[in-house]
């Protein structure tokens, strides 16, 4: 199917996470909502085949715009989608009733509380869990609650003074031991609490300790022959064991708050909003500012509130932000560490990591120049240089068991691997595995041609290893006369640590940013082409030491013999009638006496 270069690239840069996604047409108006557990190769099927349907077909062509949610798991995309499409109401999907609406497990706010599943949510200050994807999840957890923890499932009205004028009468309920009485007065709302504190914690999934009463009760039950129950409650265990509660878009306590968060780089900040509702996401926006004068986060986010507030007309009482900030008094400013807002300022974060990320992508993809003068500029400003490193140099040495020492050196331009102007160097002067003593010759080698020859020297030179291996450097280009000229650092592979000439404490960047992406792929690039060459010169001296020691035999025929027989293993197993067919009688001759005596 045909696709528009725009569309494409926002396809190609859709991220391989779990979210909702968001078809919007010409107009910017909504089109459809869908979910996906790995959001670029569910949307991308769109647009890689005529669909049998025709409606589908009809609506790929009215695609422009895709929008797109992250979320952490495949169950927070569907319950995104089901609050999406109701508040959205998309012109291609299937419209959802709210009698349909995933169920929830409701603590009633009554005296003795029951607790129960509905699909309604009924805003009396109840306690609402979930919503749950899977039905039997909550079947389960209604049952095992009931197993462990008699509550009562009426209806009466138990306040304390119809308890005290016998009003009521126990039921059968109580006969059989799934309740305590407490419409007689045989359970105090103290007792009846304590359970449903315990049970609201299940319900939150923290019920580590709560396990331990409930293993507890399995071997009470065991203990008194009651195998069958017991088992029933084991099994029951192991799936509250492997059930994890909640999800982190949904807490219908969190109502009518904001969440903010921030990213930035070297040349703009990225804020995402997201506007939550009874515990469910209803709208996400991320924007991108522009820095001009160098400002602060703080000013930014500051700056980004005021004009989503604004933009999406909002009248929030509360905001979730990752620090304090200055806004109108009327707004409580929330900076959470745990719980269910961190979640939602986590899962805030995480779109606005993904907005900048696509960003990349796409100018990458479009503007290939500006994304590499992006990365020179924030490698300059990581690393300290005066310059942009451009032209970047790198040195490694390839020792393996005292053998064959070599070494190479790599060329990266513009962030990238300049293959062609790559070296890999014999070493000559020293004896024996010493990787300071080859590192001072190499580095002296490569830099001593480069100025005989009048070519340009690297805007920074990158050394594989420690302070030794940077210190004996150095010592290399000052013998050259160009120690200063040259921004030189050596990478120590174990921690990543950067060491600067002069300063024995290293410098961490996060590995994930793109100046140590670019320094550790030069680095492995380094590896690579040292351990290439390495093997190569084992390979060849293992040829010489065996072939080469035969007289009558030159090279031509140690060639014609490896190309044929590929080891000297089997040249040495081979028949006399083989050795003929490939190198002929006289040279057979040779190669049999000498292999008799060796």
């Amino acid at each position: 199917m045909q696709v528009s270069p725009s569309l494409a690239i926002q396809i190609q840069t859709l991220p391989d996470q779990p979210g909702v996604y968001q078809y919007y047409d010409k107009d910017d108006k909504i089109l459809y909502v869908g979910k996906a557990k790995n959001l670029k190769k569910r949307v991308s099927s769109y647009f890689n085949k005529v669909h049998d349907n025709a409606k589908t077909n009809v609506l790929v062509k009215k695609i422009v715009t895709i929008k797109h949610i992250v979320v952490p798991t495949e169950t927070d995309a569907l319950l995104l989608e089901n609050n999406l499409i109701k508040r959205l109401q998309p012109r291609y999907n299937v419209l959802l009733k709210d009698d349909k609406s995933y169920p929830w497990i409701c603590i009633k706010r009554e005296p003795f509380p029951r607790v129960f599943m509905t699909r309604r949510m009924v805003k009396d200050g109840s306690e609402y869990f979930g919503p749950y994807t899977n039905i039997k999840t909550v079947h389960t957890l209604i049952d095992l609650i009931k197993e462990l923890y008699p509550l009562r499932t009426c209806t009466l009205d138990l306040t304390s003074s119809n308890i005290r004028s016998g009003k009521f009468k126990v039921c059968l309920e109580y006969h059989i031991g799934n309740c305590m009485g407490p419409c007689e007065g045989y359970e105090t709302e103290q007792q009846y609490e304590k359970k449903i504190l315990e049970i609201r914690d299940i319900l939150k999934g923290n019920f580590k300790e709560s396990l331990k009463g409930f293993k507890s009760y399995m071997l009470e039950l065991a203990s008194d022959l009651r195998f069958e129950e017991a088992q029933k409650v084991k099994d029951k265990i192991d799936l509250l064991e492997n059930y994890q509660s909640k999800s982190t878009i949904v807490n219908p306590k969190i109502s009518n708050v904001d969440v903010f968060s921030i990213i930035s780089d070297e040349s703009a900040a990225y804020v995402n909003f997201l506007q939550v509702s009874y515990g469910a996401i209803i709208r996400s926006h991320t924007m991108e500012l522009k820095k001009k004068l160098d400002e602060t986060d703080v000013e930014l986010l500051e700056l980004a509130i005021t004009e989503m507030r604004t933009r999406f007309n909002l009248n929030s009482k509360e905001i979730i932000v990752p620090f304090e900030v200055e806004v109108a008094d009327s707004i409580k400013v929330t900076v959470p560490k745990l719980g269910d807002k961190k979640q939602l300022l986590d899962l805030s974060e995480r779109n606005a990591k993904y907005y900048r990320v696509d960003l990349m992508k796409q100018i990458k993809i479009v503007d290939p120049e500006r994304h590499v003068n992006r990365i020179m500029q924030q490698m300059q400003k990581d690393l300290r240089l005066n310059r942009e490193p451009r032209h970047i140099e790198c040195f490694d040495n390839s020792n393996i068991q005292g053998t064959n020492p070599v070494s190479a050196c790599v060329v990266f331009k513009d962030g990238k691997p300049s293959k062609k102007d790559y070296r890999h160097f014999n070493v000559k002067t020293v004896v024996g595995p010493n990787d300071y003593d080859t590192m001072e010759e190499i580095v002296y080698r490569r830099y001593k041609r480069v100025i005989e020859e009048g070519e340009a020297l690297p805007d920074l030179i990158v050394i594989d290893g420690g302070k030794g291996q940077l210190g004996v450097a150095l010592k290399s280009l000052e013998k050259l006369g160009i120690r200063g000229k040259v921004p030189i650092i050596s990478l120590a592979e174990r921690l990543e640590e950067i060491f600067y000439p002069g300063d024995s404490i290293p410098m961490y960047l996060d590995k994930r940013s793109e100046t140590m992406k670019v320094i550790i792929h030069l680095r492995d690039e380094a590896h690579r082409f040292g351990l290439t060459f390495h093997r190569n010169q084992r390979s060849k001296n293992a040829i010489t030491s065996i072939l080469d020691n035969i007289p009558g035999i030159g090279e031509k025929t140690k060639v014609t013999l490896m190309n044929h027989f590929k080891s000297t293993k089997k040249i040495k197993e081979a028949s006399e009638e083989e050795l003929e067919k490939v190198v002929g009688k006289s040279k057979t001759k040779l190669l049999i006496e000498y292999f008799k005596v060796n």
